[in-house]
């Protein structure tokens, strides 16, 4: 229940960057969304639709943003899972950020987001996940003119951290409301207070602010991320100090120090001063100004959370006076504060209407406070009616995302589901009084009738989340029959997906995982499932970290462990489900007959190894450890290393294809390999430079082996690609506007519909993916050759073809064709052609086998498309050099 953990799945490494200057300005680098040219000779490619796996949140949001220029328009920023806008008509969250990719895959860590007050079309986001070296690159500013749609990037001279700690302080990111041209950012890890004044494109240090902030969660921390320093955490703008089309001059900005934690300018921050009169002691998470009433509120905590907080307060300065006044709900001093401060909001049409909450009171609850009289007085959305019962103002409808119960039946006073945790975003909507949005660890919650607290009446407080994906997922699986997904998941453990898009009603329970690492099942009896996972073993000292199911994952139950396990690791099924072997973290691997009634150690395999099971002989188990091949044959037992060598050693993912005893496929980052001797020989896989993971689904139509799948670099290209013939060919299914950041994680196809993919991200959860290209039925006898058609156009069966542009670049451009029977009988294949008049020349094409003779091009039908039942579709693509032409292609049909 804590959001993310603290790094990546699979982090990456890299030295800090250079130090900045006094003056620096970052390059405005373009992200296209459409017409990018193609690196030279990629893949081709197949298009797809890509969708999310329903879950409904998953993942801590540590910013809501409304709009202040527009009713409806809203924002959301996440730590590892990118930004959102809120769709009104739809009730949903539309993700901004999936097309970064694994070259980027920071940018979806997102420590501030800004919407223009002047320009609703404009928003602004300062990505970038980690200030240590887990992060290879630095942080940007990312533009937008159409609402998140297309983005230009600026990237900046140092870090940004989205996922460490301080990341719900803010916002960081502001946009004056007097002149939108001008922005500020303030920057952690010392290098101070940023501004731009051309719109974000580029940005200097203002070197006139006096402190880039000292406090640090853990200074010491040798891993850099207890050591970083928030720095400068949130800018607020007086906007009655300016005029439409010049610079505010009254700039109020929050620094994560104890001692001098707020900062104003009065001349458009040409100088600086620490605020007179100014609480110590806490650092200010939030700074609210009510500029009706002259009023700037702070809520301040003692550490940057969002895990942790124990003592703070709540402080309002009268701005026209410079005098403070301590407005704590329960004060610092007193005996009942356990906690500080933080999701700081003020009712923009009852300025005086104030709300906070607690940062952070785990346990019972987090607690919301209420104010109508400017802080004077406060009333709580629960109190205690005779410890421990309580009495709630408010009512909790969780049946749009049911799991938020955790299954728990917690004594009193908690309850279930928790009103929140890691509330560092409590917003109400500026155009709405009863409108209330707040983020906690794991959803988005929220109300629509608000103003019921005022008189007593008790409000619905629901999951306001649909549309935002953010788990992080660690496994996979699609067994061949049950329900058709089960998935291993950062932070809430996992699901039983029976109905793609619909939420589950409960993850993975008795026992219940903080995060399933690994999931496997038993290829022969499919039934058959194991799971391994992490938990905070002195809550549950009786518990183990391997559970079993013998229904397809609707019921689980416990193994027992041997001593010392901390870790799940990974885990694995024989074929015919009679045992299983497991490497848990850090101590030896065991193997267990039976259900782990008992475990036995495996002799000849180190700790830490990676365990997979043969899909055909159940007496076969394979592991892989620092560049080493093992293989057991005795049911996991005994291993033995194989002399198979130039194996990668890093970033190794490797899974038994079923049906075929012995073939093993290999990912790792000097590429992909395949074994089809049981590890005994590794072939490099030709054109693969590097993998991230493999899987494999249904054959694709016609074909006797299954569909390949990797997240892998093909011709330079790092993406998501199938293969319908053991990795002689590739092409590539996903596109630049769906590449998911640092995905691949896990990775697999459905044994039961050809060109689904099931992939896994590290912050924007499940997505699969499927063809929208139409194969024929599995053919029964060869189809005659399709460049020598046996019917004219004119017979029982016809066709036609129609073009559209795709995309187009200096040089060259994407075209794709879409073939349509139009007769009333079926049509065994297709030949279409088309001329050229302006030297284009077409250099790849998938979906069909095209050939030019001078400017006449003819494209046939693959083996597997060629049969359309009458009105049936199919497509196929090309990519051709040349300026753009529009074709008029004909079509002749095969009967």
């Amino acid at each position: 229940m804590r959001g993310h953990p603290a790094r990546p799945a699979g982090r990456l490494g890299h030295g800090l960057l250079a130090a900045l200057g006094a003056l620096v300005l970052a390059a405005a680098v373009l992200v296209p969304a459409v017409n990018a040219a193609p690196p030279a000779a990629a893949a081709p490619a197949e298009p797809y639709t890509w969708k999310n796996v329903q879950i409904a949140g998953g993942g801590f949001v540590p910013g809501i943003i409304f709009s202040r220029k527009e009713r409806n328009l809203i924002y959301a920023r996440t730590d590892i899972g990118g930004a959102y806008r809120w769709d009104q008509a739809g009730r949903r969250w539309i993700p901004l950020l999936d097309w970064v990719g694994w070259d980027r895959w920071g940018y979806n860590g997102v420590v501030s987001l800004a919407a223009d007050p002047v320009d609703a079309d404009r928003v602004y986001v300062a990505a970038g996940m980690y200030t240590n070296d887990w992060d290879p690159n630095n942080g940007a500013v990312l533009r937008s003119a159409d609402r998140g749609r297309t983005w230009q990037v600026s990237e900046l001279p140092f870090k940004l951290g989205g996922n460490m700690p301080g990341r719900g302080m803010g916002e960081r990111l502001a946009v004056d409301p007097n002149d939108n041209r001008i922005l500020y950012l303030g920057a952690p890890d010392g290098n101070g207070l940023w501004r731009s004044t051309d719109r974000g494109v580029t940005w200097s240090k203002v070197s006139s602010f006096p402190n880039p902030g000292n406090w640090a969660q853990d200074p010491n921390d040798p891993n850099g991320y207890g050591s970083h320093r928030p720095g400068v955490v949130w800018v607020t703008f007086d906007e009655g100090t300016g005029s439409s089309g010049s610079a505010t001059q009254t700039i109020y900005v929050g620094v994560a120090d104890k001692d001098n934690t707020v900062y104003r300018t009065t001349n458009g921050g040409t100088s600086w001063e620490r605020v007179p009169g100014q609480p110590t002691g806490y650092m200010a998470h939030k700074g609210v100004l009510d500029t009706a009433n002259d009023f700037l509120y702070i809520a301040t905590s003692d550490t940057g959370g969002p895990y942790d907080g124990g003592k703070g307060d709540v402080w309002k300065l009268n701005t026209r006076t410079g005098e403070w006044t301590q407005i704590s709900p329960v004060p610092s001093s007193s005996s009942d504060a356990y906690f500080g401060y933080s999701g700081l909001t003020i009712d923009r049409q009852n300025p005086r209407t104030l709300m906070v909450a607690t940062q952070i009171s785990w346990w019972p609850d987090v607690i919301f406070f209420r104010s109508t009289d400017g802080g004077a007085t406060w009333s709580r959305i629960w109190d205690y009616a005779g410890y421990p019962n309580r009495n709630n103002r408010y009512t909790m409808d969780v049946s749009a995302a049911p799991w938020l119960t955790w299954g728990a039946n917690p004594s009193p006073p908690e309850q279930t589901p928790k009103l929140g945790w890691m509330t560092e975003s409590l917003e109400i909507d500026p155009f709405d009084s009863d409108r209330m949005m707040y983020g906690t660890g794991a959803t988005i919650y929220g109300t629509e009738e608000l103003t019921k607290w005022d008189s007593g009446e008790r409000f619905t407080i629901r999951p306001m989340v649909t549309g935002l994906e953010e788990t992080a997922v660690l496994d996979l699986i699609s067994p061949p029959s049950g329900a058709p997904l089960v998935s291993g998941l950062g932070d809430i453990g996992g699901f039983r997906h029976t109905d793609l898009t619909k939420v589950p009603s409960m993850m993975f329970t008795q026992p219940n995982f903080t995060s399933t690492t690994s999931l496997d099942f038993a290829e022969k009896n499919p039934s058959v499932m194991v799971r391994a996972g992490n938990f905070t073993d002195s809550d549950r000292p009786n518990d183990s970290h391997v559970a079993f199911s013998t229904d397809g994952g609707a019921n689980w139950f416990q193994g027992t462990e041997p001593s010392g396990i901390n870790e799940g690791g990974t885990v694995a099924a024989s074929a015919d489900g009679s045992r299983f072997v497991w490497a848990p973290r850090n101590v030896a691997p065991v193997y267990s007959v039976g259900y782990g009634n008992s475990w036995t150690q495996v002799s000849g395999l180190p700790q830490n190894a990676v365990v997979e099971s043969d899909r055909v002989n159940p007496s076969k188990f394979y592991a892989f450890s620092g560049g080493r091949f093992y293989v057991s044959t005795n049911g996991g037992q005994s291993f033995t290393a194989t002399s198979a060598s130039g194996l990668p050693t890093s970033g190794v993912k490797f899974k038994a294809v079923a049906g075929h005893e012995g073939d093993i496929w290999l990912a790792g980052d000097t590429g992909l390999f395949r074994s089809t001797d049981s590890g005994a020989t590794f072939t490099k896989v030709s054109g693969v430079t590097k993998a991230v993971n493999v899987g494999f689904g249904k054959a694709a139509p016609g074909r006797d082996y299954h569909a390949v799948y990797a997240v892998a670099t093909i011709d330079g290209v790092t993406g998501v690609y199938r293969s319908d013939d053991t990795g002689r060919s590739w092409v590539r299914i996903n596109d630049d506007q769906h590449q998911y950041g640092n995905m691949g994680e896990a990775l697999t196809g459905d044994p039961r519909i050809y060109g689904r993919v099931y992939l896994g991200t590290n912050g924007r959860g499940i997505i699969y993916g499927d063809t929208t290209v139409t194969p024929g039925p599995d053919p029964t006898t060869p189809a005659p050759d399709p460049t020598t058609p046996t019917a004219s156009p004119t017979g029982p069966g016809g066709c036609t073809a129609t073009y559209r542009q795709v995309n187009a670049w200096s040089g060259g451009h994407q075209g794709e064709v879409t073939v349509k029977n139009t007769g009333a009988s079926p049509i065994k294949g297709w030949k279409v052609t088309w001329t050229y008049s302006g030297g284009q020349t077409v250099s790849q094409a998938w979906g069909a086998k095209v050939t030019q003779q001078s400017t006449t091009v003819t494209a046939a039908n693959e083996s597997w498309n060629g049969s359309l039942s009458p009105n049936a579709t199919t497509t196929f693509g090309y990519i051709a050099t040349g300026a753009p032409a529009t074709i008029t292609p004909s079509c002749t049909a095969v009967n």
